[in-house]
């Protein structure tokens, strides 16, 4: 059995991968809430241990280099974010053997290379809302990127 809290850091790994992806190479704030949804801080002004998570998983993401930012907002966000050229070159990358849903082979050579990339799969996990498809491709991703 998986645990819950990896499954939760593959999630929002994969969210805020895909939307720095659609925004490059433009620099962009990514909010917490943008990933997981609004938060509620309690009486003493602390955001819940989910919103942590999600926050502790973008810094994690920069220290490891798979992203770049400028500063953090408070524990909202961190702004001025980019993905790292290793991470570009990862997510462009092709797989060979399909992880989620195959593509449709009637397609052109160039569209079905393009959806057999490693951004497509994570694309597609996360659409399906399969943390089994999740967790195979974020796997997958940090392997190839240990080596990167």
């Amino acid at each position: 059995m998986a645990d819950l809290n990896l499954l939760d850091f593959y999630k929002d790994a994969a969210l805020a991968i895909v939307q720095l992806h659609m925004t490059f190479p433009r620099k962009v704030e990514l909010y917490v809430e943008d990933l997981i949804g609004p938060d509620h801080v309690d009486e003493f002004g602390l955001h819940s241990k989910r919103h942590d998570a999600c926050f502790g998983t973008l810094l994690w993401l920069a220290e490891e280099g798979y992203i770049r930012y400028q500063t953090t907002i408070r524990q909202e966000a961190v702004d001025q974010t980019v993905l790292s050229g290793k991470t570009l070159v990862l997510l462009n990358s092709i797989v060979d053997a399909p992880i989620t849903e195959l593509p449709d082979w009637s397609l052109s050579q160039f569209e079905t290379r393009e959806r057999s990339t490693l951004v497509e799969h994570i694309r597609r996990a996360v659409k399906a809302e399969s943390s089994e498809q999740l967790a195979v491709v974020m796997r997958i991703f940090f392997e190839r990127g240990r080596t990167a």
